[in-house]
């Protein structure tokens, strides 16, 4: 049958075909699977106490924040909420730093909140969104 590593290349296919395909809206939408993912995984290394694994997710979540999320603000065409996102994006990322070194579990769960409510939200300004119209 096939190995990990055949299954990881076929990942990383799969990966790259969507992020081609994709619209700079499902992109952001990605980003914040991405970082929610990392923080699910992180929750289960923090029950398991594998230290290092769960370093590794918080690490991971806080550069799609940072680099991902962060990074793909405009500033010129967001004005106001770019910036209240740029402070929320800034302390979602401090939080997770100190959860990690203070070992507190807690905070995830926090934080995979907030950034799933901004997910849902995001999800549904999408511009292929079709409604139905009401009537």
């Amino acid at each position: 049958m096939y190995g990990s590593r055949e299954i990881k290349a076929y990942a990383q296919v799969s990966l790259e075909s969507q992020l081609a395909g994709a619209t700079p809206h499902q992109l952001i939408s990605m980003l914040f699977d991405g970082a929610h993912n990392a923080l699910v995984r992180a929750q289960i290394y923090f029950a398991n106490g594998e230290v290092a694994k769960r370093g590794e997710m918080i690490s991971k979540a806080i550069n799609i924040i940072d680099n991902g999320l962060r990074a793909a603000l405009d500033h010129d065409r967001g004005k106001e909420i770019a910036g209240q996102l740029e402070m929320l994006y800034e302390y979602m990322s401090r939080t997770l730093l100190e959860c990690n070194l203070r070992n507190e579990p807690e905070k995830l769960a926090h934080i995979d909140e907030l950034l799933m409510n901004l997910a849902s939200t995001w999800k549904e300004i999408d511009p292929q969104h079709r409604r139905l119209p009401h009537g």
